[in-house]
C-alpha cells in the first residue's frame, strides 16, 4: 500500500480513497460534503490560478480551497 498524502497533491484525473480527515479543522463540514474515511474521490480540475480544485465525491463535484484539501489524507487507488 502506498503512503497517505494530502488530497491537494492528487493530480487531475487520478482517483484515491480517503484515509483520514482532520477532525479538529473542518471535519464535520467535510463529512457532510462526503469527504470521510473510506470514500472514493477523484481530482477533476483546478481554477485558473490553481485554486479552488474540483473533486468528484459521492457523484457530486465539490470545489475545495487548498487549506481545506490539505486536511484530507488519501491513498491513491491502484
Amino acid at each position: 500500500m502506498s503512503p497517505a498524502y494530502k488530497l491537494s497533491e492528487l493530480s487531475p484525473g487520478h482517483s484515491a480513497y480517503i484515509y483520514a480527515v482532520d477532525e479538529i479543522n473542518h471535519g464535520a463540514r467535510l463529512a457532510e460534503l462526503g469527504f470521510y474515511p473510506g470514500a472514493s474521490v477523484k481530482a477533476l480540475f483546478s481554477g485558473v490560478f490553481g485554486e479552488p480544485k474540483a473533486y468528484m465525491v459521492q457523484n457530486t463535484v465539490i470545489a475545495l480551497r487548498r487549506t481545506e484539501s490539505e486536511k484530507i489524507l488519501v491513498n491513491e487507488l491502484l
